[in-house]
C-alpha cells in the first residue's frame, strides 16, 4: 500500500519541473530584496501572515519571523494559524499543512506559494483504499498523522502529530484499544515498541527518513565519535536504535539545546538546521547520511515538495487563482473532530 514506485518516479518528474521553472539560479541580493519587499507589502496589505513549516528554505523561515509569522512543526502550525488575528494565512509547507489551516479556521482564507506541494506520506494513503483497509477492522481505534489529507482525517477517530503520536498511543494502550496506525510504518512502528499498543501499521513511508542508512551513521560516528545523534521517528527502526534522543522537530531543537554534546548527527530534513543553528549557535550539526558508503558521502535529505516554496511563488500568492485551499464542508466538518480533539490532547500535555 506504499506509494508505487511509478507513481513517485511521476511525482519527482512533476516536482522537477517545477523547480526548473521557479529556480533557474540563485537569486541576487537585489532580486531577493525586492522579492521580500513585495512579499511584506502583500502581508500589510492583505492582513496576512506566513506560517511556515521547518523543512522550507532558510529564507522562507526567515522572512516568516521577520513579518510577525511563525516557524514550527505541524503542530503548532495549527495552534498559530487557529489562534492569530490575521485575515489571510500564508502556509508555506505542503498541502494537507494548508487543508489543516482552512479546516481549523474556515473563515480565514489560506493561500500557498504552491499546490503542488504534497507528502509522499498523503500520495500513498488515498481515501478509497483506506477507508476499505478501516472498514475491515471496525473494531479499531482510527489514529492518523497529520500528513494526510482531509478526506483521510475525515475517517479518523485521531490524528496526531509526531511531537504527541508516543502519548496518543500510550493513551490508547492504557484503555486497552488496539490501533490503526497510517500512513507512516516507521512512525507507527517505534510508538508501537514504545508504547505496547495493539497497533494495525498502514504500509507508508517518508521518502525522506526512510532514506538514512545506519552505517552512514556508524561510519559517521567514526569520524565524530563524541557527536549526539538526533532523529525524527519517521525514521527506520536501525537509524532509531542508533538515536541518543528521539523526537519530532521540536523536540529535536530541544535535544540540541539541552543535551552538553557540542557536534549532533541529524536524521532529518536538512531544512531543520535554519533553526538548530539558531537555537545552539555554538554547536556544529552534521546531516545524517542517506546514500552511499563511509562518513563523507553526501545526503539528500530535502523533501522536493518542500522546496517548492521559494520567495518567487511566495511574493505572486495574491496575483494568482491557482494556489487558495478549499475544503469540502462535509469533509472539513467530520475532520474538524479528529483534529480539535489533537489540539485538545495536545494542551494536557503541556507542564
Amino acid at each position: 500500500m506504499s506509494i508505487a514506485q511509478e507513481k513517485l518516479a511521476e511525482i519527482r518528474t512533476q516536482v522537477q519541473s517545477h523547480l526548473d521553472r521557479r529556480q533557474t539560479g540563485a537569486l541576487s541580493a537585489a532580486r531577493r530584496a525586492a522579492l521580500e519587499s513585495t512579499i511584506r507589502g502583500h502581508l500589510s496589505a492583505h492582513n496576512a501572515v506566513i506560517v511556515a513549516h521547518y523543512y522550507t528554505a532558510p529564507e522562507i523561515q526567515a522572512l516568516a519571523e521577520a513579518t510577525g509569522g511563525c516557524v514550527s512543526d505541524s503542530l503548532e502550525m495549527a495552534r498559530f494559524g487557529r489562534d492569530h488575528p490575521a485575515e489571510t494565512l500564508i502556509v508555506a509547507g505542503v498541502r494537507f499543512m494548508g487543508e489543516t489551516a482552512k479546516i481549523l479556521t474556515p473563515s480565514k482564507r489560506v493561500l500557498m506559494p504552491t499546490l503542488e506541494a504534497t507528502c509522499s506520506l498523503d500520495e500513498g494513503c488515498p481515501i478509497d483504499a483506506f477507508s476499505r483497509f478501516c472498514d475491515a477492522h471496525p473494531e479499531r481505534e482510527v489514529v492518523v498523522y497529520a500528513n494526510t489529507s482531509a478526506a483521510v482525517k475525515a475517517r479518523a477517530d485521531w490524528v496526531v502529530t509526531s511531537s504527541i503520536a508516543l502519548d496518543v498511543a500510550e493513551h490508547l494502550a492504557a484503555q486497552d484499544k488496539p490501533i490503526i496506525w497510517a500512513p507512516d510504518k516507521h512512525l507507527g512502528d517505534y510508538v508501537q515498541r514504545e508504547s505496547g499498543a495493539d497497533v494495525l501499521l498502514w504500509d507508508g513511508a517518508c521518502i525522506v527518513h526512510e532514506e538514512f542508512k545506519a552505517r552512514g551513521i556508524l561510519d559517521l560516528k567514526q569520524v565524530h565519535p563524541d557527536a549526539a545523534v538526533l532523529v525524527h521517528p519517521e525514521s527506520p527502526a536501525n537509524v532509531i536504535a542508533l538515536a541518543d534522543h528521539v523526537g519530532s522537530t521540536t523536540q529535536i531543537i530541544r535535544a540540541a539545546q539541552s543535551l552538553p554534546h557540542s557536534t549532533f548527527i541529524v536524521a532529518t530534513d536538512q531544512g531543520i538546521f535554519y533553526k538548530l543553528q539558531q537555537a545552539a549557535p555554538d554547536k556544529q550539526f552534521i546531516i545524517a547520511p542517506t546514500a552511499g558508503k563511509g562518513a563523507t558521502c553526501r545526503s539528500c535529505a530535502n523533501c522536493p515538495w518542500m522546496a517548492m516554496n521559494d520567495l518567487e511563488s511566495m511574493a505572486s500568492v495574491f496575483d494568482r487563482d491557482d494556489n487558495e485551499i478549499h475544503v469540502p464542508t462535509d469533509i472539513a466538518t467530520a475532520a474538524m473532530r479528529p483534529l480539535e480533539r489533537m489540539l485538545a490532547f495536545a494542551e494536557t500535555l503541556k507542564p
